[in-house]
This record gives C-alpha cells, structure tokens and sequence, in this order.
C-alpha cells in the first residue's frame, strides 16, 4: 500500500481523505487493562520506555483494540534530557524529577554526542513497530519541543507556572540560550533518526507554552519549533511535521503559516470554528475533543464529537482530544468516539 493512501497522510498533506482520520494522544496507557499488566512487567517507566520489545507492544496495542489511523511510539519527551546526562526518574504518584539546572556549568556538563547511542532503543522499538503495523496504519514519532524541556530541565519537575524556569530566561538569557540550542539540536536529530526507524509522521510537543509571556512564544516556542520542522524536512522532505503549541491560542495561526509545519494541534479550550483558521492559515488543524468529554460519554460526547466534525467538515482535519485521554476513561467510551467519527460521513 502506497503511504500517501493512509488517511492521515493524506489529510497532513493537506487533501481530503474518505474519512477523517484518527488517533489519540496517550491512547496507549493505564486505561488499557493490557497496559496495566504490562507495565507491572517493567523495573520502572522508563525502564519500559527503553526497553524495544515493551514499548513496541504498548504502542501496538490500542492499534488492536480500535483501529486506529496512527500508532504513536510509547516513549516520553524527557528522554531527550535523559540522553543530554540530566538524569531523570518517575516517583509514582509525583511525577518526573530531575537534578535542576542553575547555572551555565551544568548546560557546559551536559553531553550531547551521546544521545544516537543512548536512544537507540527508542529507534528499535520504531522499526519493530512499523514491522508489525496494518499497512493502513501510519506510525508517529514524537519530542518534546525545546521549551517545555528546557522548562522541566531548570525546575527539576513540573510546575503550575515555571516561574524559575522564565526567571532563568530573562536573567541568564546567554545560559538559556545556549540550553535551547543544544535542545535545538538535539530533538532535530531524535526526530530524523525516527523517521529513519520507520516513523512517518513526527508531533513536537510544546505542552508549557502556555506558562510563556507573548514575547517568550515567538522567541522560545514558534522559533525553534520552526527551525526544527526545518531540520527534519530538510532530512525528510515527504515526512510530516505536527505541532502542538499548547496553551499558546493567540499564536495558531503563526504555527500554522511556518512552511514546514503540516498541522497544528488545538487544546481543548479553542473553540472548534478555529479549525478554519488554521487550515486557511496553511496547516491541517488536529483536535480537539475534552478529554473530560470522553470521560463521560453518552450524549455529551457524541454533541461534542458532532461539533467538532462539522467544524472540520470540508477540509483536511485529523480528529484528535485538546489533551492525553486519561486512565479513567471508559474503553466503551473510546469505542464510543472511534464508531461516531468513522459513521461521520
């Protein structure tokens, strides 16, 4: 089967498909009973992010239970820190610690030339992926955008605001800004080499773009999110490139515009009539159910589901939630969304 006759590919290259595509973020996780006994097989997460066979099964397992158009790689943005030499782990019930940053030594301690060899399990579970894929069903990679990372990086977990980390940015700005070329760097590679696995489609994911003032997304988000895009049609010109700036609603249509961008994720906070602007702006828009919507089901969701449908009717759009769907969703509810959109004609 030729790629470009996969639904996805088609709608991120800007056609309309037969039927609007779908997938979602986090549809591999703890809402899948097969993922809770898989995971309880892994040391930790990310023993099971890098461990190829694991992550090849937790990917692939959504792909069984719905049918989805896409299969996104089970990995985690902070690997890329991991990879750099700023250890990270998961403390269950917390979330991600790391060792903050304060300063320009610990930027200069940070070892960029080992990343390919410390990632190579990520790219491994990508080609045995792909191996076993439907050939209906495109594969995508994914990082973390720079400043997201850089965000975690400087705090040392997360936080509601990253106060530090945008103090860092303004009174460190030569420090801040050599961490995000580094990043730069870093992700773009990450990204080529999983397109060279097997991946056809990449998302960056600005999850805190949110948290920046309107100075700090021109210049710390669309800046290097664009440069990367670049970078990896550079390498990869057929490959897609998805952004997902959340949080930065005034910016859509920049995101959009960026010639190397296919599409632009809308969180769940953006009114469905922007899905227009996006696509007019020159990007396919993806989004953007409520996850809470998919937690509840029934007649809510389908006016949801309807809604967002008719928003995106007479363009490319891939259906996607504003966010990760969350380990409390009912599988009959996924079910639900997969039966509503494919009915959808």
């Amino acid at each position: 089967m030729k790629s470009m006759t996969k639904p996805i590919l088609q709608a991120l290259a800007g056609e309309v498909p037969s039927r609007t595509p779908i997938w979602l973020m986090r549809q591999a996780g703890r809402y899948l009973p097969e993922y809770r006994e898989l995971r309880t097989k892994a040391r930790d997460f990310l023993n099971f992010c890098y461990t190829p066979e694991m992550a090849t099964e937790a990917t692939l397992q959504p792909i069984r239970r719905f049918g989805f158009d896409a299969a996104i790689i089970f990995s985690d943005i902070l690997v890329i820190p991991d990879a750099l030499g700023q250890p990270v782990r998961f403390e269950p019930g917390i979330g991600p610690k790391l060792e903050a940053l304060t300063g320009r030594a610990g930027i200069d301690a940070l070892t960029p030339g080992r990343a390919a060899e410390f990632l190579a399990p990520v790219y491994e579970a990508l080609r045995q992926t792909r191996a076993a894929l439907p050939d209906e069903t495109a594969l995508i990679g994914f990082a973390g955008a720079p400043w997201t990372l850089a965000a975690y990086m400087i705090e040392g977990s997360g936080s509601r605001d990253y106060q530090t980390a945008r103090k860092f940015a303004l009174m460190q700005p030569e420090a801040f800004e050599t961490l995000i070329g580094i990043l730069e760097d870093a992700i773009a590679a990450h990204l080529i080499r999983q397109i060279d696995a097997g991946a056809e489609v990449v998302q960056l994911f600005d999850s805190w773009a949110g948290a920046l003032p309107a100075y700090g997304v021109s210049r710390w988000s669309l800046g290097p999110i664009g440069r990367i895009a670049d970078a990896v049609k550079a390498a990869h010109p057929q490959a897609r490139v998805i952004a997902f700036p959340r949080g930065a609603d005034s910016f859509l249509t920049q995101f959009a515009a960026h010639p190397s961008i296919d599409a632009v994720s809308l969180g769940q906070a953006i009114p469905p009539s922007r899905l227009a602007e996006v696509r007019q702006a020159g990007a396919t828009p993806q989004g953007n159910l409520d996850p809470v919507a998919l937690i509840a089901g029934g007649a809510i969701l389908d006016a949801e589901i309807d809604g967002i449908l008719a928003a995106g009717a007479g363009g490319a759009h891939v259906f996607n939630l504003g966010h990760g769907i969350t380990p409390e969703t009912p599988i009959a509810h996924v079910e639900q969304l997969v039966a509503r959109v494919r009915g959808a004609r």
